[in-house]
């Protein structure tokens, strides 16, 4: 009988929300699935995981793999889905299912697909050029991967049946060190991952300098409790960090509201947050394509529009 293994993703044991959406994809599929927890010190994230309606949730706990080098995680993941028959391998869109998923599916000779929007009869939909197209794939061969775009697939409601934790055996002599870990550089922040944000507050090009950029663009996050965001082009101007970047080579979003300050709408960067459910621009340019895909605009200058606003917020 077929299955689907669907790997939890978690940021030093903190789970990505975006795991259950890909649980459920897997759901939908209809048969039978597992999460795979990879990590060290993973008893509280496991825990979290046994109400989102998996057959088991199964636990590769292990010091080798307490950072997410791809090539030892993708040898575990390709171990699994050979010793449990898994025919489908899911994992939600994220810079950490890029570096692993595509080396695992390889290790087992699987077919791929990325950037899953939809599900039906065997085949999946999955978008292109940069959004501007939907295709339907169909993945030949035994074994098939997938990764999925968290707005696509609500997760379910919790599960009255926990799950029962089942630990994976890892033998560290056979794992692949290819990779050595050096360090890990975290810039620590009260404010939210814009992945999982219910409002986004992002900036581009408008933007002159990093000091404006956090007094305007944060300030305006800080004051409605939101996460931040950034065009590519202050990514590549050096104004903020890749880690900000939202758009078809950065981070792909769906929040509530997604507030784009003076953001051109350039179709990359459209690509990043199109599915979101609320769409408000602030640009000076009343030609701008934001604004052909925003449910509210205001032609204004960001430098004097956003400090109004902001002081009516506070009010």
């Amino acid at each position: 009988m077929s299955h689907t293994l669907v790997i939890a993703e978690h940021d030093q044991g903190q789970l990505k929300l975006a795991t259950l959406s890909a649980a459920a994809l897997a759901a939908q599929v209809g048969a039978p699935f597992d999460f795979l927890l990879l990590g060290s010190g993973l008893a509280a994230t496991a825990e979290a995981l046994r109400s989102a309606g998996a057959r088991t949730v199964l636990v590769a706990d292990h010091p080798e793999l307490a950072q997410p080098l791809a090539d030892r995680y993708a040898q575990v993941i390709a171990d699994v889905v050979r010793a449990r028959g898994a025919t489908l391998v899911v994992a939600a869109v994220s810079t950490f299912a890029k570096d692993v998923l595509p080396r695992a599916a390889a290790l087992v000779d699987a077919a791929m697909a990325s950037d899953v929007v939809g599900y039906e009869h065997g085949a999946f939909r999955r978008v292109m050029f940069a959004g501007n197209a939907v295709a339907t794939v169909e993945l030949a061969g035994a074994v098939k991967f997938v990764t999925v775009r968290g707005a696509a697939f609500p997760a379910a409601a919790p599960s009255a049946t926990p799950s029962p934790v089942e630990a994976v055996a890892v033998d560290a002599a056979t794992l692949p060190k290819f990779a050595t870990f050096v360090a890990r550089e975290v810039k620590q922040s009260a404010r939210p991952d814009a992945t999982e944000a219910r409002i986004i507050v992002s900036g581009g090009r408008a933007l002159k300098n990093a000091e404006d950029f956090e007094r305007l663009v944060g300030g305006l996050a800080d004051t409605l409790g939101a996460a931040v965001g950034s065009s590519r082009a202050l990514v590549d101007a050096g104004i903020t960090p890749n880690s900000l970047q939202i758009g078809q080579t950065g981070k792909i979003v769906a929040p509530d509201l997604y507030l784009a300050v003076g953001i051109s709408g350039a179709i990359q960067h459209m690509a990043g947050m199109k599915d979101t459910k609320v769409i408000a621009a602030i640009n000076k340019d009343a030609e701008a394509p934001i604004f052909e895909v925003a449910d509210y605009g205001l032609v204004a200058d960001v430098y004097e529009a956003v400090p109004e606003l902001i002081q009516k917020l506070k009010k």
